[in-house]
């Protein structure tokens, strides 16, 4: 039997798979069939002139990543391997209030600097977009391995109107964010971000993210935020979340969901309890997470938000100042830095994960106290020393978690999977290619914290419903073919910490839009992916 042929390519049956259909329901056996990029038929009997044996074999709809930083990786290696082998057939990017649409000639190379660490910033790549729909518009013309979805970022609109300045937008500024908003919006997007620990995203107020939360509304999209603090205001910071949605009538995804840092260690019921409360309210109200204990980000992420104040080149100006180093050590080592949220920073818990110097590259793997204590230097003096000589582009593991508040949020009903990984520096975090086994490995089948279909679920039909997908998420007739085979007994994550770009194993097949991606668990080169856009009849294809 052959393992799947293109869509075009005529009908294809798997068959004998036990099917897991993405709404929750107990498993079944069935044959499912697959014609031009759809679900044509669930049955028993199926024929077709391909035939894939699913015989002992979990057949789900294909993953959707909630939380993806693969903005500049779709384009630069378009197979997406680290994605396709986990069985992620969409991801939604945009995310955490920066990202590359919509910008100016003006904005877009401090922020290429900015969000360096997250993405790279490769040279002689062609930024021929500046709006939301020609990002978009690239994306469909590279051809990519995953449909992905795209939120408008509010950092980078207020880079547009305000600048990187720690103000509220003038009544001219907030009406250009509105404009700009909607604009991308209407081009497509399901959403908006927001990065309130992030330049300039931390400096906008309440009611600024009210304003621009019901021109999201208007469109039938959601605000998925990266709210100020998951360290000693975590509380705080997912009520005002919560505020902003009922204020504005906008629906909200709290993104990568945790309570981190030795403060928040084992308070998971108090964020549940404000969840349930605002679902009890009429609050509309999804969120996700990643199932591992240490948190991702920029080094720079770190620095008290007055430090970043006028964009990366104004950052850099600092750190050469005695009086602002003096500060920012303060602030770090003694107050809790806004940019730790709140927490003093335990400089044991920072390890390099990736250096764009090359010089650096022996610290990757290594904490900063490991490397303090080597050079018999302070934590902080290393730590302003690494931002000048990688010109803020390092990034670092923050091991922060709690095992028990991990488990007590992806148990809630409100939950979904986001792998929120980095696919750059020499070490990143191994959820960028192991979430999805993982949950159903380490958190179904070993230790039976979800179910299976309560796991797939999670990681389709709920998420698909959250993006307004149309006819996504679920196995049914007419649905679009986005689909995994996996083995329920070996599936599992392979990528560690000191090897973070390993494939899964247990992934055999993986289609797109009805086309083989993954083939008997190898990767095809196929890119049937698109952008899926929002419209006023769902997110679609264009």
């Amino acid at each position: 039997m052959e393992a799947g042929p293109p869509a075009d390519a005529g009908p294809l049956v798997f068959k004998g798979a036990t099917v897991v259909d993405g709404t929750g329901a107990d498993r079944y056996r069935a044959d499912v069939r697959v014609d031009r990029g759809l679900i044509t038929g669930i049955g028993r009997g199926l024929g077709a002139v391909r035939e894939v044996d699913a015989d002992g074999l979990v057949l789900a709809p294909g993953f959707i990543d909630m939380h993806a930083h693969s903005d500049l990786a779709l384009l630069l290696e378009p197979e997406h391997p680290a994605k396709v082998t986990q069985g992620v057939t969409c991801e939604v990017l945009g995310q955490d209030g920066l990202s590359y649409a919509p910008v100016d000639d003006t904005t877009l190379p401090a922020l290429r600097r900015q969000i360096a660490g997250w993405n790279g910033d490769p040279e002689g790549f062609d930024w021929d977009w500046r709006t939301v729909g020609e990002y978009l518009d690239r994306l469909d013309r590279t051809g990519v391995g995953v449909n992905a979805c795209y939120l408008v970022p509010h950092g980078s609109l207020r880079m547009l109107a305000v600048g990187w300045e720690n103000r509220a937008p003038r009544p001219a500024e907030l009406d250009r964010m509105r404009a700009l908003l909607a604009e991308g919006l209407r081009q497509g997007a399901v959403g908006m971000s927001s990065g309130l620990t992030y330049t300039p995203g931390m400096y906008a107020g309440t009611a600024e993210l009210v304003e621009l939360c019901r021109v999201v509304a208007q469109y039938g999209g959601f605000h998925a935020p990266h709210q100020r603090s998951y360290g000693a205001g975590a509380l705080e910071g997912y009520a005002e979340m919560v505020e902003i949605a009922r204020r504005s009538g906008c629906p909200v995804h709290l993104t990568h969901a945790t309570m981190n840092f030795g403060v928040n260690q084992g308070r998971a019921g108090e964020l549940l309890d404000l969840v349930d409360r605002a679902l009890a309210d009429g609050v509309d109200l999804t969120l996700d997470s990643y199932p591992y204990l240490p948190g991702s980000t920029t080094l720079a992420a770190l620095l008290p938000g007055w430090a970043t104040e006028g964009g990366p080149q104004a950052t850099l100006a600092r750190l050469g100042e005695a009086d602002a180093c003096e500060r920012i050590r303060y602030e770090v080592e003694e107050k809790g830095s806004d940019g730790c949220h709140g927490v003093v920073t335990d400089w044991a818990t920072i390890q390099l994960s990736g250096v764009r110097d090359p010089a650096l590259a022996g610290a990757v793997g290594r904490t900063v106290a490991e490397l303090a204590a080597e050079q018999g230097r302070s934590g902080t003096e290393v730590f302003l020393d690494l931002l000048r000589r990688d010109e803020l582009a390092t990034t670092i593991l923050q091991h922060v978690g709690h095992e028990e508040n991990v488990r007590a949020i992806m148990r809630h009903r409100a939950h979904t999977v986001g792998s929120d990984g980095l696919l750059v520096g020499a070490r990143p975090h191994p959820r960028a290619w192991g979430t999805f086994p993982r949950y159903l490995a380490r958190y179904s089948r070993e230790s039976g914290v979800l179910t299976l279909e309560e796991a797939v679920a999670r990681m389709t039909g709920r998420p698909a419903a959250r993006l307004g997908l149309d006819r996504r998420g679920l196995i049914a007739p007419g649905h679009h073919a986005d689909l995994v085979l996996f083995d329920p007994a070996t599936v599992r994550d392979t990528a560690t910490f000191e090897q973070p770009r390993r494939p899964a194993a247990g992934i055999e097949h993986v289609y797109v839009n009805g086309t083989a991606v993954v083939r008997q668990g190898r990767t095809t080169g196929a890119r049937p992916g698109r952008a899926l856009r929002r419209t006023d009849r769902g997110t679609r294809a264009a």
